[in-house]
């Protein structure tokens, strides 16, 4: 596919995108239009800073449209628009041409997603009016995870849950996963399919993927992404008890324990602080909660990484860190993999500390387990599934 894919990720209150050139897989435009629906909106074209008041998505999706007017580039040249969907359910394991029978197919699957797949078609409805006449590509987080094995996926609960009401692990990160396990093989110069990794997406949303021969078989998050890892504010794995627990305890209900956990826990709960590096400040201070959120933090990636290992029945090639989080803090880096040399995982210091914004090497020269930082990026991915998705179509 020729031409330019502009590529929406449209959020509650916002709308990232990003316009990427098909013939040198570059972007050449792109921006965030935020606090969409507040009193000072914000719109960020090309580091061009604006605040005017963005009433909803309709309204914000225009004001992108008017910055690529007045700062460039044109968009005489999209050929397709691609969109983030959080949630493909069962359904969707593979990008989909969008039609009105694929929006009532997300809409249905919002109580999956209730935070991500609304806001997602609100984005998917308001460019399909703008854009009448391109292709719309829905390129689904969960997609890449759908070749998780059934025995990794189900839960131990009653079948008919499972049965009609989809209730199973789902996992996400997907797109970001996919591009970072395919850069870290083409890094390491061998076919993606001989390739098995470990991959930690650490953010504010974290997560762990086990992917053989450039397939997920295993992953952190579940239904949704609650589970797992912790997270910046997300407390990850906790007793499923915990609900019931503290309806009993302190009269919460459904709805106050699921927004603490997803909202109010995580770094956040422990130490009062979601920013990591805010965190490790607050620990190189001296501050105790601080430095148990790190300690519990470390522990969870350790412990996934060790059970990533186990899925992968010893076979991994390499460890790859990507997210914000993983690919900017090298502290974060030693802490995850501390202890795991007798799994074959090290980081050489210098390697580690080095600043670089490139793919690049962190573990020692011969290293039995390859330890690589891997920028993610996600945008060209959908961009890439757009295109894949239309010459197939």
């Amino acid at each position: 596919m020729s031409g330019q894919v502009l590529v929406l990720n449209t959020g509650s209150s916002s709308i990232k995108y990003r316009l990427i050139d098909m013939g040198t897989r570059r972007a050449v435009g792109g921006g965030l239009v935020e606090r969409i629906g507040e009193d000072e909106s914000v719109l960020t074209h090309d580091g061009v800073r604006t605040e005017r008041r963005v009433a909803d998505h309709e309204e914000g999706l225009k004001a992108m449209l008017a910055a690529f007017a007045e700062h460039g580039p044109p968009l005489d040249g999209v050929t397709a628009v691609g969109h983030r969907v959080v949630h493909g359910g069962s359904r969707f394991v593979t990008p989909v041409l969008i039609d009105d029978a694929v929006e009532r197919a997300i809409e249905e699957m919002a109580p999956l997603a209730p935070l991500h797949n609304p806001a997602n078609l609100e984005g998917i409805r308001v460019a399909r009016r703008a854009f009448p006449g391109l292709p719309h590509v829905a390129v689904f987080d969960t997609a890449f995870h759908s070749t998780i094995p059934p025995h990794a996926h189900t839960y131990a609960v009653p079948r008919e849950w499972t049965r009609k009401l989809g209730v199973r692990r789902y996992g996400f990160h997907g797109t970001s996963t996919a591009y970072v396990s395919r850069r870290a093989a083409a890094l390491l110069g061998r076919p993606y399919d001989e390739v098995n990794s470990i991959v930690l997406h650490l953010g504010n949303g974290a997560s762990a993927t086990a992917v053989r021969a450039g397939r997920s078989v295993d992953t952190s998050m579940g239904i949704t992404p609650l589970a797992g890892l912790v997270m910046g504010t997300r407390s990850g794995d906790v007793d499923p008890a915990l609900g019931a627990y503290l309806g009993r305890v302190a009269g919460m209900d459904l709805a106050g324990v699921d927004a603490a956990l997803n909202k109010e826990s995580g770094l956040l709960g422990m130490c009062g602080a979601n920013d990591m590096r805010e965190v490790f400040r607050l620990a190189d201070s001296g501050d105790e909660d601080a430095r148990l959120a790190l300690d519990v933090y470390g522990y969870r990636v350790r412990a996934y990484i060790g059970a990533y290992c186990a899925a992968l029945e010893g076979d991994v090639d390499a460890l790859v860190f990507t997210g914000g989080v993983g690919e900017n803090s090298p502290r974060v880096r030693a802490l995850a993999t501390a202890g795991l040399a007798r799994l074959g995982i090290e980081i050489d210091p210098g390697r580690n500390t080095a600043e670089s914004a490139e793919a690049r090497v962190v573990s020692p020269e011969g290293a039995e387990v390859a330890v690589l930082v891997v920028p993610t990026d996600e945008e060209l991915e959908i961009a890439e599934q757009t295109a894949a998705c239309l010459g197939d179509a």
